[in-house]
Order: C-alpha cells, then structure tokens, then sequence
C-alpha cells in the first residue's frame, strides 16, 4: 500500500521513463486520515500544521482558512496559500514587537514559522523552485525572533563542529542554572526549529526539563547557509554537541536524552551505537533502513542499473521522469538536496549506507521506539530494529483512534509527549 510522498514518486519517475512497473507503483496513494485532503502529501502537511498549533505554532482557524484556498495535487496554490498566511503573520508580529506586546508577537512568529514551513513542503514541485530560499529565510528569521521572546529568552549557540560550527538553541526550564536534564532533539531530512519545539521542545520545557534543538548536517541553516550535507556515521555530530552540553552547569551529566525525530529515527541509535555518555535514547519512529523507501519501488531494469553502478544509464531514465512529473521533479530536488548531490545515482547509493545492521547491538543505553500505525516511511521498521536491540527498550503503538497514527504522530504532539516523557521520567529519576 503506497501511502505518502517519497514512495510514490520513485514509482512515478519509474513509469514516466517508460521502465516496466510493478502494479504497485501505479497504485494511488491513500489520504492521510483526519485531512481534508484526497492527495496524501498535502494531507500530511496539513496535519504537521493543526498539530503545531497545540503549542501555540499556529492557529486552527487560520490552518482551515488557509488551506479552503488549495486545490488538492495544485503545488502552486499550496505553496501560495502556506506563504500568504505566513507573510500575513510576519506582519502581525512585527507590529505586535514593536508594541512589546511579547507573548502576542511570540505566537504570531512561531505560526509564521509554521506557514513558511509549510510553503517549503510545496516549492520544489513548483514553476519556481528557486522562491525557497527566500522563504527558508523568512522562516529563519521568525524562529529567531520569536527564540528572543521566550522567558527565559531561548538561547542561540554555535556549537563547534570540525572546523565550522552548528547552530544549536538551549531552551532553559524554568530560568534555572541547577543541574537538570537535558533533551537533546535532533530533526530528519527534513524537519525545521519549529517542528522539533512541537516536538519534544516544549513538552521538556512543561516538565521542567533543559532542551537543546540543533541543526546537523543537511538541516536547516547547517544545509542552507553552512552547505553541510547528511552523513550515516551521525555519532560524529552527537559526540561535539554532547561534549558542548557536558560544560553547562545547567545539564546534569547523568540525565541527558537523546530524541530522534523522523530520519532522525536512524540517526538517534546509530549515535548511541557509539556515544555511550547518553543515558536514554527515542527513536519516533524506529528506523532501521532509510533507502528502503527510496528502493522499493525502483523497477527491475533500474535495480540493475544501481547494482551494476551504470550510473549513467540511471541518472538518464531518472533525469526522463523527471522532466515529465512535476510531482516527482520536486520530491527527488527536496530529498536530494540535503545530501548535496545532483545526481540521481549518487543519492540513490549515498542512502544505501543509512542502516542500523551491524550496529544496533551496541547500543547499550534505554531505548523507546515509536511506531504509528499508518507509518508512511518507514513501515514495520521499528520492530525490526527493536528486535535487534539487546538494551532495555519498549516500543509504543500509535493508533488513528488516539489521532496519533501518522509518521511522527504530527496531529496529536500532547499524546506523543504524553507517552515519550513518562517514560523518560522514569528512566532519568
């Protein structure tokens, strides 16, 4: 069953290049349940939308008239609906903030956040992929501002990172310089500062945990502006963060979680494989192999063509597809980029190495996996890698029934943190 966006695009590519398909790959993509929406990409954005507003990164009311505005499949009036609402509340946090109306103008940049976000899911299907940078710019300028107007302020770090720097941001709980636990969130391929507050950040900061969000390589300003791209061997990102936090005086060393989101599913235990300082460990969802949604749909002929490296011949029906699916043209552009590679072959054997086999035996530290019931990625994964755990794990069923039963559980971040920071209440005592 083909759910969602990356899937169906590689079947896509595959039949516009006149390559023999499977039936699968013509099959339609169901609609993501609770969404207005028949088409599964617009319907999951849809909900990564209502689900920020739980923490005050949006407004229901705003997301409904929004998206009243969007043909379901037209990219172009999503793209315009999501960067409309976000330039309308740009505007009223700009006039908010220069009233000091704080919490006013805080709210108003996070939903702005939001929206802009929401634009960059659409832009590379688009006439004009070229308008993301500028929207990338407006949503950063928004996380920024609104950063400022927490209390306490959230705090902008330049974490050291082989000869360069990530940008990290140190949410303190309760304004307190005690030592307490930290949460660290580190995004996937293409999650924003946004989606890990609405994920993880605020919830820690509810229960008067320290939170650290940061951008590895190939997120957000780290691809950007840095032009640093995804790498498999992430415990070589953790190890300089974790070694940035062990300073503080607000991080008590022996209670420091590590809470992957989306790819970060992969990158979270591939980290602790090797980074043994981490006293608990999330995987939302458990991820066990992340070119399996990039190959499964590949046609026969174009498997043979990665096997025998015809890099070439690929790169060609790929490139064919392409031109001919502006659907498929922009989820390759938006999965490729962060791995800095233009080449269709390239990527699609850079991501062959994104795999916990081998390694997920040396984790050592308590794991918790997720696995939504409609999990659109990354299907049956997170058993398959809590199988192979040999530490102390639980695995957590979502369900459509508790609105939590799309990858990452987007439209029901309360339950999600519900379920995540019980138990990490009790493995960090």
């Amino acid at each position: 069953m083909i759910r969602r966006s990356f899937l169906v695009s590689s079947a896509a590519l595959a039949t516009a290049a006149a390559v023999k398909a499977a039936p699968a790959q013509t099959a339609q993509p169901e609609a993501a349940p609770l969404s207005p929406f028949a088409d599964p990409d617009f319907g999951y954005s849809y909900l990564c939308a209502l689900g920020n507003s739980y923490y005050g990164a949006g407004d229901p009311g705003k997301l409904l008239a929004l998206t009243s505005k969007i043909k379901s499949g037209d990219f172009e009036s999503a793209w315009a609906a999501y960067w409309l609402a976000g330039q309308e509340s740009l505007a009223l946090a700009k006039s908010a903030a220069k009233k000091r109306h704080n919490v006013s103008a805080r709210e108003a940049y996070l939903a702005a956040a939001t929206y802009f976000r929401g634009a960059l899911r659409f832009g590379d299907s688009t006439d004009n992929p070229d308008r993301m940078l500028a929207c990338w710019q407006d949503y950063a300028l928004c996380w920024a501002a609104a950063a400022e107007l927490f209390d306490p302020p959230i705090e902008r770090l330049e974490i050291p990172y082989e000869g360069t720097s990530l940008t990290g941001w140190f949410l303190r709980a309760a304004n307190s310089r005690r030592g307490k636990p930290l949460v660290i969130i580190h995004n996937g391929a293409d999650g924003l500062e946004v989606n890990s507050f609405v994920l993880g950040a605020a919830g820690a900061l509810a229960r008067g945990y320290n939170c650290l969000i940061y951008n590895g390589p190939g997120q957000g300003d780290s691809l950007w502006v840095r032009k640093l791209y995804f790498r498999p061997d992430w415990e070589k990102v953790i190890t300089p963060v974790m070694d940035a936090m062990l300073v503080r005086r607000e991080v008590d060393p022996k209670r420091i979680a590590l809470v992957g989101i989306s790819q970060g599913g992969y990158w979270a235990p591939r980290a602790l494989a090797f980074e043994h300082r981490i006293a608990a460990g999330v995987a939302d969802p458990g991820t066990w192999d992340v070119s399996e949604p990039w190959l499964i749909h590949l046609s026969p002929a174009m498997r043979s063509m990665l096997e025998a490296k015809d890099k070439s011949s690929f790169d060609q029906y790929m490139q064919s597809g392409a031109a001919s699916n502006a659907r498929a043209r922009g989820l390759l552009s938006f999965r490729m980029r962060p791995f800095g590679m233009t080449s269709f072959y390239d990527a699609f054997r850079a991501v062959q190495a994104y795999t916990l086999a081998g390694v997920a035996g040396q984790i050592r530290c308590p794991m918790l996996l997720t696995a939504p019931e409609s999990e659109q990625f990354f299907p049956g994964q997170a058993q398959k890698l809590y199988d192979a755990l040999h530490c102390p794990k639980m695995i957590v069923h979502f369900t459509h029934d508790q609105g939590a039963g799309e990858h990452c559980e987007v439209a029901a971040p309360g339950y999600r943190d519900f379920c995540i920071y019980n138990w990490l209440d009790e493995i960090l005592v």
